[in-house]
């Protein structure tokens, strides 16, 4: 999204590639190196389990991209995100209960998706059937199914099922992130 004039201007995919093919080197380097993007509901799991993978895949010399810890104040928060979903190899994608009212989280998904990264889906709490994008009229119609694409896209892939009564954070973070690295290593 750009503001041009204060109203707000979504840019596709394409759009965002073919303005960083415009950009001059400089502006390049702003984009920084992001091995593993983490799309997540914040206030479902930003402090808890994406916060803890963030921090394990960090300790394996990986660069993992969290908005909360990567993002600094004076940065273009949209510049930024896609710069890190578009240089990322792997999107670990944490779905909660709540994670489909969030439009950033579905736009989020749909980038990655149609950038055809490798998909590492958590379902936290969540069954994969239970997600569902309520039609609010809050989004445009090819906005609503390109989110509905992405996530359908999201649910065929195989993913790590976390029930936070039965298991710790822990274990699904050693298993999320013994996952990311072993597909990381298979792509190199």
């Amino acid at each position: 999204m750009n503001r041009v004039g204060g109203a707000v201007q979504k840019i596709t995919p394409s759009q965002f590639l073919a303005q960083l093919g415009k950009m001059s080197l400089a502006d390049q380097r702003i984009i920084k190196p992001c091995d593993v993007f983490i799309n997540h509901r914040g206030v479902d799991t930003k402090k808890t389990l994406a916060a803890l993978l963030y921090d394990r895949l960090l300790r394996f010399n990986l660069r993992p991209f969290l908005d909360y810890r990567n993002l600094k104040p004076g940065e273009k928060l949209f510049d930024e995100i896609h710069g890190a979903i578009w240089q990322c190899k792997v999107g670990v994608a944490v779905f909660s209960p709540r994670y489909c009212e969030s439009y950033f989280c579905l736009h989020e998904l749909a980038m990655i998706m149609e950038s055809k990264k490798k998909v590492i889906p958590i379902f936290c709490d969540v069954k994969p059937s239970q997600l569902r994008i309520e039609d609010t009229n809050e989004y445009a119609s090819d906005e609503l199914r390109r989110f509905n694409w992405a996530l359908e896209e999201a649910k065929q892939f195989v993913g790590l099922k976390f029930d936070s009564s039965k298991e710790t954070l822990s274990e699904v973070v050693t298993k999320a992130s013994n996952i990311v690295i072993r597909s990381l290593d298979e792509m190199d």
